[in-house]
């Protein structure tokens, strides 16, 4: 039987969703970048938001379980061949989400996301539609930008971080950040290029198999990791130049040991890029999340 007509039929002639593979088709794991993100957004504005939680709690909320969860039914229904061969035991190669259900789901989601983004307003709304779009453009042909270890990695960072970012501080101004705002905020979501290449590491069999030019695919491990660890340290340098320029030496020290932190992890992680990728991201990353705060509450009193 061939890998398609498997991923249509479930052994068990299911014919509805199993509801905990429905949770796992979403990946709750991965909402809290860009929720993360968008409360940074909310705190750099330097607004304070206490007339304001609706936004803010919404916000968050569309941010990760709606969009980020959307993205990721999305993408395990355009990947589902790829998962055949990398994780089997996915839902929707599995078989406990059958047919298509997964592009059911993931299609509900985006129509729920865009409706919740029209209760944002104007700023609200426009990202909403920017992120969605660039959830299909990641996973679905004909763009499929996850093809290119370059083009996929550097949307999804932009995506998870930048977007929501910026998203949160216009959404409680009722207009556009500033320039500073908007800086730090790209700078991040480059940086998160790196966190995006570390997570193809575990998916690398498939994607050579399947024709996906991730980077620790053309590059190899070695490589890919030393280029993720580059692109996810020069950013933050920058971040910390452009604090002390704008006279918050104390902000950039913070980020200054944010770093420190995650290049000692970083040496650890280039012994071993294949068998440490799982505990940097569960530790190293936990640092740059925590400068992007630091940053984010910096900005505060910056160009307001």
């Amino acid at each position: 039987m061939s890998v398609t007509s498997d991923l249509q039929i479930d052994p068990a002639g299911r014919h509805w969703p199993e509801p905990r593979a429905m949770l796992r088709l979403i990946k709750p794991v991965t909402w809290f970048p860009p929720m993360w993100a968008y409360l940074c957004g909310v705190v750099s504005s330097g607004i304070s938001p206490s007339d304001q939680w609706f936004l803010v709690v919404l916000g968050v909320v569309l941010a990760g379980p709606i969009v980020c969860g959307m993205s990721q039914a999305a993408n395990d229904w355009c990947d589902r061949h790829v998962d055949a061969i990398n994780e089997p035991d996915r839902p929707i190669p599995s078989g406990r989400i059958p047919g298509r259900w997964g592009l059911y789901i993931a299609l509900a989601m985006t129509i729920l996301g865009l409706v919740v983004g029209y209760q944002l307003g104007p700023w609200g709304f426009g990202a909403t539609i920017l992120a969605v779009a660039a959830a299909w453009a990641y996973s679905a042909e004909p763009v499929r930008a996850k093809k290119s270890g370059w083009w996929g990695p550097g949307l999804c960072g932009l995506a998870y971080e930048t977007l929501p970012w910026i998203t949160g501080a216009a959404v409680v101004a009722a207009g556009a950040p500033s320039p500073q705002v908007i800086l730090i905020a790209v700078l991040y979501g480059i940086g998160a290029h790196g966190i995006m290449t570390l997570n193809d590491f575990k998916a690398i069999e498939g994607d050579r198999a399947t024709g996906l030019r991730s980077l620790p695919v053309t590059l190899g491990p070695d490589r890919a990791a030393q280029v993720a660890c580059w692109v996810m340290a020069v950013p933050q340098v920058i971040v910390i130049g452009l604090l002390t320029y704008w006279d918050k030496p104390g902000f950039a020290l913070g980020v200054m040991a944010m770093l420190a932190v995650q290049l000692g992890a970083m040496r650890v992680l280039l012994r071993d890029p294949e068998g440490k990728t799982p505990w940097y991201q569960g530790m190293g990353i936990l640092f740059y999340i925590s400068g992007m705060m630091i940053s984010a509450v910096a900005l505060r009193s910056i160009g307001g």
